[in-house]
């Protein structure tokens, strides 16, 4: 049903704008993946123009790391583009657990909810095992592209900053270009 849903939604997906954000989450999560065998903490943030990595890497690191993802995305590795800790897996399943509570609990007294809860928390276990597979293929179908077609990496950027409570952040921005 995605996959038909996304080949509707084809016209819209291959926007330019929409599809070079697309082509650099799926660079951003190869990225991540290849730098996640050598135990790196990381998250990222895609935009039209590239991505970001956060994470205490060595620029060196990130580098070699985003080149071999575009080298093996466009030798076919399209699958690099998913990745099981991806924010879309995260948003899937906080919305279908928050409309199984909404669902479930909505419009009762309070006597009514606790006597369903057992059946909304049997519901919430569902969509805690499930989603994780649905966010998965809305990444493959929507949020991401794992062919990177022309796209090249521009430059690799480093910058540190430091938060209060949290102290240094690294944050590596990637900037790639694509017809």
């Amino acid at each position: 049903m995605l996959k038909q849903l996304a080949e509707f939604s084809r016209p819209a997906l291959e926007f330019p704008y929409i599809l070079r954000t697309r082509r650099n989450h799926g660079l951003e999560h190869a990225s991540i993946h290849i730098l996640s065998t050598k135990r790196y903490r990381l998250s990222g943030r895609s935009d039209d123009g590239g991505f970001v990595i956060l994470g205490d890497v060595p620029t060196e690191a990130v580098e070699n790391a985003v080149n071999e993802a575009l080298r093996r995305m466009k030798a076919g590795e399209h699958n690099l583009a998913v990745h099981p800790n991806c924010g879309t897996n995260l948003v899937t399943t906080a919305s279908l657990a928050s409309l199984v509570g909404l669902v479930g609990l909505g419009g009762s007294n309070r006597r009514d909810g606790f006597n369903r809860l057992p059946t909304v928390m049997t519901a919430m276990m569902i969509v805690l095992l499930y989603s994780p597979l649905l966010g998965m293929a809305l990444q493959r179908h929507f949020t991401t592209e794992g062919d990177p077609g022309d796209m090249e990496v521009l430059s690799v950027t480093r910058n540190m900053f430091t938060l209060p409570l949290f102290g240094k952040m690294v944050v590596h921005r990637v900037n790639t270009r694509s017809s």
